[in-house]
């Protein structure tokens, strides 16, 4: 079995998570792009929330019940998957340059749910974290956010809501620390750190075999 079986596998298996009347926030990337199609196999009568047009418009191509993020005070549950995951729980994420979203629709369900193959697991996090970063005033906040670690502004698109999307090379051996500067400093609009008060489950998929935890 590869690394695609396995993220099909869980994305099948945190399918079944899904029931009818939920409301459910979609992750983005490569994982979650198998999630959409199990759930569309299921045909529950549930309504989705997106987190990037990429999965807005994969949901909706499936047959999805896709909402703007308006008026919705909580979700019932959020599944997504992640660049890393440590044994402590925390994660890092931000790859597809999505982390804002993900984070505020992690943070607004009851039940936060990670789909990862094995590759994903690590024994210790590591460089670099996603940022997202307000275009105002960009050279200024990376000077300060290079007193942390190297940081590289990528050269991709802007995020789905037009902030820069940038990765820090900062120790992540203390990771609440990290996550206090970068909170606290201006122009930063959200970084790729995840904690493990967020995660309800990680279901990992390995060999074929899922595991939940």
């Amino acid at each position: 079995m590869g690394i695609e079986e396995d993220k099909r596998a869980v994305a099948v298996a945190a399918a079944q998570q899904v029931a009818d009347g939920m409301v459910v926030g979609l992750g983005t990337g490569s994982t979650v792009a198998y999630l959409i199609p199990a759930l569309s196999s299921r045909a529950v009568a549930a309504t989705y929330v997106a987190t990037s047009p990429a999965t807005e418009a994969a949901a909706g191509e499936a047959g999805l019940r896709v909402l703007a993020f308006e008026g919705v005070v909580s979700l019932d549950l959020a599944i997504d998957g992640a660049d890393q995951v440590a044994p402590s729980r925390w994660l890092v994420k931000g790859g597809g340059g999505a982390h804002t979203r993900e984070k505020i629709v992690a943070t607004a369900a009851d039940r936060f749910v990670v789909i990862v193959s094995a590759n994903k697991l690590v024994d210790r996090l590591a460089p670099p974290v996603p940022l997202e970063l307000l275009e105002f005033g960009i050279d200024s906040t990376l000077r300060r956010l290079a007193a942390l670690g190297p940081v590289q502004r990528r050269p991709v698109p802007l995020s789905p809501d037009g902030g820069v999307i940038a990765d820090l090379f900062a120790p992540l051996d203390n990771a609440d620390a990290l996550v206090a500067e970068l909170d606290a400093m201006a122009g930063v609009i959200a970084h790729g750190l995840f904690p493990p008060a967020l995660v309800s489950q990680i279901i990992v998929g390995r060999d074929g075999e899922v595991s939940a935890s």
